[in-house]
């Protein structure tokens, strides 16, 4: 799925996916058949709205530090190329505990996970701040931040995944992810705003969002009582490798998780390079970070208005229409920012381009909720996560190199064409067009697969 901001690292993996059971009177195999009106609203489910609140936290706060970091980056290094490396070398973190992270979600407690996993990247955040109040921030302690900051929410993806999933019932899935993007949204509309205004402060300042919102998520969290497991026994009697190759096989054996886990990995690194390649483009000419940070906010917008529309849209539209008309408004929209570039052509043709965007992630993401074992959550999670994932070291290298190398309209040209090759390869996947609309999902839900 996509995740895009004008200075964060676009995404198309999974954030949140996979059911159990919410409460009693909502368990799963009810909920796909039950009447919307007998289950709880979603505004009253306390473990989703502590969660919820944590994560909308953490999703401002790491909003107002992303911002900042490709900023902070280059000012250390001078270098657009050199900045783009630090992104990477932090960014390979992820990369590397992925896999490993999703198999821990499936054997652990993923409350204590949640809590663990937040609290460490909370702690890592604040030595940047406090460094850098204390003039003794270097490029390689930012760097090294953010690779511990990326271990760190790769142990907290997958269980967050399986914990979201728990907690909130089957037929709720397409609303609820889509509340998740209009959260992200929200957060990006006022995150590029502030993290500018705080940039301009000091530096460091924007960090302390990263700190807060860590800090929020593991307090929430610790505060669930209701369990975000099945019973974990039988996970732990099977040997951490045979639960890795287990999951692997898992994914590998559904043909449109196969196709997603391959080309999203393109579409992230294209989308991605592009929104680095912009931000570092305007930072290297003097746009003000302010300015900087009303591109993120009208992006945002975007974004929510896109999440608004997401739950009927997906109602309508089967999975390949929705994903296929988002992907290709995306190509369209850059191909003619490649051509205007000026900042007012970013800020407009960016905000048409993400407007489906939310409604791809709300449907592939309550998809992939609805036919996966709750036994397998994490390992699903960490698995698709790696399109999301294998962009983020790849993705500033790419950005920052093309700019450094040709200017903007080479980041732009080329990304865009490796972009629209990718949409047309997705738009030839039989396994995207045969899932159905959401009354349809539980029709293909799948078995916990042997050993």
């Amino acid at each position: 799925m996509t995740q895009t901001s004008a200075s964060a690292t676009p995404s198309t993996a999974p954030e949140h996916s996979a059911p159990e059971t919410s409460a009693p009177e909502t368990s799963a195999p009810d909920d796909a058949a039950g009447a919307p009106e007998l289950l709880t609203p979603l505004r009253r489910n306390r473990p989703y709205l502590l969660l919820m609140s944590g994560l909308t936290t953490q999703s401002l706060g790491g909003s107002v530090a992303r911002f900042a970091v490709p900023l902070l980056a280059l000012e250390l290094t001078g270098s657009p190329a050199a900045a783009g490396v630090v992104a990477a070398v932090g960014q390979t973190g992820a990369l590397l505990a992925a896999l490993p992270a999703g198999v821990v979600a499936d054997r652990v407690d993923r409350r204590r996970l949640v809590v663990g996993a937040a609290s460490v990247a909370a702690l890592l955040w604040a030595t940047v701040v406090v460094a850098g109040l204390l003039g003794g921030l270097t490029a390689w302690h930012l760097a090294v931040v953010l690779f511990g900051a990326a271990v760190a929410t790769a142990f907290l993806d997958p269980a967050i995944s399986g914990a979201f999933r728990a907690v909130v019932p089957q037929a709720q899935l397409p609303t609820a992810y889509a509340t998740v993007q209009g959260r992200d949204a929200v957060a990006g509309m006022v995150g590029g705003p502030l993290g500018g205004m705080l940039y301009g402060i000091a530096h460091v300042v924007p960090m302390a969002g990263a700190v807060l919102g860590e800090a929020a998520t593991a307090v929430c969290a610790f505060f669930v009582r209701q369990p975000l497991n099945e019973d974990v026994a039988e996970q732990r009697a099977t040997r951490p490798l045979a639960a890795l190759k287990q999951g692997m096989r898992f994914v590998w054996s559904v043909p449109l998780f196969r196709a997603s886990l391959g080309l999203f990995v393109v579409v992230n690194v294209a989308l991605s390079g592009m929104m680095i390649g912009i931000n570092l483009e305007l930072a290297g000419n003097g746009t003000p970070p302010v300015l900087i940070g009303v591109l993120d906010m009208v992006v945002a917008g975007s974004m929510l208005l896109g999440a608004v529309v997401a739950p009927p849209l997906v109602a309508r539209l089967r999975l390949g229409v929705v994903t296929v008309l988002a992907l290709g408004l995306l190509v369209v929209a850059f191909a003619a920012m490649a051509l205007v570039q000026t900042y007012l052509g970013y800020v407009v043709l960016t905000a048409v381009g993400v407007l489906l965007v939310p409604a791809v992630n709300a449907g592939m993401a309550g998809y992939i909720a609805a036919i996966t074992p709750g036994q397998m959550q994490g390992r699903l999670s960490s698995v698709l996560g790696l399109s999301g994932v294998a962009a983020m070291p790849v993705a500033p290298l790419v950005g920052g190199t093309l700019l450094g190398a040709g200017g903007i309209g080479v980041v732009l040209w080329t990304l865009v064409v490796l972009l629209a090759a990718t949409v047309v390869a997705l738009a030839l996947v039989p396994s995207l067009w045969r899932v159905g609309k959401p009354d349809a999902w539980a029709d293909d839900a799948l078995p916990m697969p042997a050993e």
